[in-house]
């Protein structure tokens, strides 16, 4: 396998970890392959939907692709984003047979799961189509699969939050126990925020919001709240005249039967673990034509 290199919208790291997956599964040789089929021998590979869903990972496939040298050729593939049905053809990829036989787990393991993961975005997306809140993702990812699974995710019209603890301050129940309250958090990062980080607090409770409030903060995280008290929340926020409004972000168990009621709460957005922590897969499968 050759090194390979550019290509996908994706960091290094990332790069690597799809790198590494192909290298998981080959290990020393793929002996059921190298020991049935002919070096020479070429085929033409198809992956085939066995479901209807979105697609998302044709970039990943590339990266995989660019391992092999001689590398085999997509000369097909359905864009991501779009849809598919059952039966529709997703991709096909033709070259040495090895190669391709090869990579076929690895990339559907891929495209699996990144399909699955924007397909289960879009079914959140169109339930509050119109409403203007967007649907946020969370730090809920399979481990080494963050970025993927968050690029899934805008794949399927959904938004991201923060990427990792470092790129925003999100303050929840456990450090707002450990610093003695809401104002005595914002307190101590407002004094250490050199990097001007914007700062969202967690509530549970109405007397939190206005805590919150009077603290000053950019969002405020409305925590496994009842719908009436979301609308309660959202009233005092929009209403709030002491300084500058804060978004509002929605959050707790939140499914899609129950999204659009949320949504109608008057929220911002809507943070839903769900979309990378239990999206299913979308079905593909792989069969090969040779060639010679």
């Amino acid at each position: 396998m050759s090194s390979g290199s550019g290509g996908p919208p994706f960091s290094e790291y990332t790069l690597q970890v799809i790198r590494s997956a192909l290298e998981e599964d080959v290990g020393s040789g793929d002996y059921s392959t190298l020991w049935s089929v002919p070096e020479s021998h070429n085929s033409r590979g198809q992956v085939i939907s066995r479901a209807g869903g979105l697609i998302a990972g044709i970039p990943v496939v590339r990266c995989l692709l660019e391992q092999f040298d001689p590398a085999p050729e997509l000369v097909s593939a359905v864009p991501d984003g779009q849809a598919v049905t059952a039966g529709q053809v997703v991709a096909e990829l033709t070259g040495r047979t090895r190669a391709i036989l090869m990579v076929e787990r690895t990339m559907l393991n891929f495209l699996q799961r990144l399909s699955g993961v924007a397909t289960l975005a879009r079914r959140f997306v169109d339930q509050i189509e119109g409403t203007g809140v967007k649907i946020l993702d969370t730090r809920k990812t399979t481990p080494g699969m963050r970025e993927l699974d968050k690029y899934a995710v805008k794949v399927g019209g959904g938004s991201n939050h923060r990427y990792g603890l470092y790129d925003y301050v999100l303050l929840k129940e456990n450090h707002i126990t450990a610093a003695g309250g809401i104002t005595e958090a914002m307190q101590a990062v407002r004094s250490a925020n050199d990097k001007g980080l914007p700062v969202e607090v967690e509530v549970s409770t109405l007397n939190d919001v206005d805590e919150a409030l009077k603290a000053g903060v950019s969002r405020i995280m409305l925590d496994n709240m009842t719908i009436e008290q979301m609308k309660i929340a959202v009233e005092m926020i929009r209403g709030y005249r002491g300084g500058p409004i804060p978004e509002i972000e929605a959050s707790g168990d939140v499914n899609l039967r129950t999204v659009a009621e949320i949504a109608g709460t008057g929220v911002d957005f809507i943070s839903v673990g769900a979309l990378t922590h239990s999206a299913g897969i979308l079905n593909l499968t792989m069969l090969i034509k040779p060639e010679n």
